[in-house]
């Protein structure tokens, strides 16, 4: 059985490394990194955009009273930490690693250049995309689905805390309803939790379909990106 997707961009929240005591806990990484890794034995090409929430926000900075562009480009910073951290993990499990900056940072990654993100794609390697778009005032959302459009990826994944899409957050309401698949233009008229307007609105345009699935259950990454009916995907077609 081979891969229903064969380069995917998946999308990881800061979140995603920190536990209650840790801002980056090893052994969250560790269980991620095994989850790529399972997925990369299978010969699918991954790109990776991590957001830095777990570090630092820069707009929630911004809304207590520091410059926003600051802000932006101490949060790029935080994203660049935490791809550092999962490069580490990666390697360790025998994982060829690249982290990709969007702004210069020669000592520690390399700078983005779409051309060679590719090249190290079709050689096996995970390409971490660190910094955002390099640019304040957009998310790492946006340049999750901006990185995915570069690399001609299938899809991209985006892991959450949570099994999927709802109608409303299904933490304070015990009756919130999943979508198993929703519209792009549904998930912007809601204003549903899926990736920022800009995001949607770039894999609208560009075809790009997103699924949004728990990663933290062992064995769903791969059970995506076999094409299984996991999580939510959003897409062109009317939802079911």
């Amino acid at each position: 059985m081979s891969p229903a997707y064969k380069r995917i961009l998946l999308k990881l929240s800061g979140e995603a490394l920190r536990s209650e005591t840790l801002d980056i806990d090893p052994a969250v990484v560790r269980q991620v990194a095994s989850e790529i890794k399972s997925v990369r034995d299978d010969g699918v090409e991954i790109g990776i955009v991590i957001g830095g929430g777990n570090i630092f926000r820069g707009f929630s900075a911004s809304a207590r009273g520091m410059d926003r562009v600051t802000a932006d480009h101490m949060g790029m910073l935080a994203t660049v930490i935490n791809s550092l951290a999962l490069q580490d993990f990666l390697e360790r499990e025998g994982v060829q690693t690249r982290v990709m900056s969007a702004v210069r940072l020669d000592a520690m990654a390399e700078p983005f250049i779409r051309r060679r993100a590719i090249r190290h794609l079709e050689k096996g390697r995970v390409v971490i995309f660190a910094a955002g778009t390099g640019n304040p005032y957009f998310t790492t959302d946006s340049a999750a689905a901006l990185r995915a459009i570069e690399i001609c990826a299938s899809a991209v994944l985006k892991a959450t805390k949570v099994d999927g899409v709802y109608d409303s957050d299904p933490v304070e309401n015990k009756d919130a309803a999943k979508y198993q698949s929703i519209t792009y233009a549904e998930v912007l008229q809601k204003q549903l939790k899926v990736m920022d307007a800009t995001a949607v609105t770039l894999c609208r345009e560009n075809r790009l379909p997103i699924i949004v699935f728990r990663l933290l259950d062992r064995g769903n990454l791969k059970r995506v990106v076999f094409g299984e009916k996991l999580g939510t995907i959003v897409q062109g077609d009317s939802h079911g």
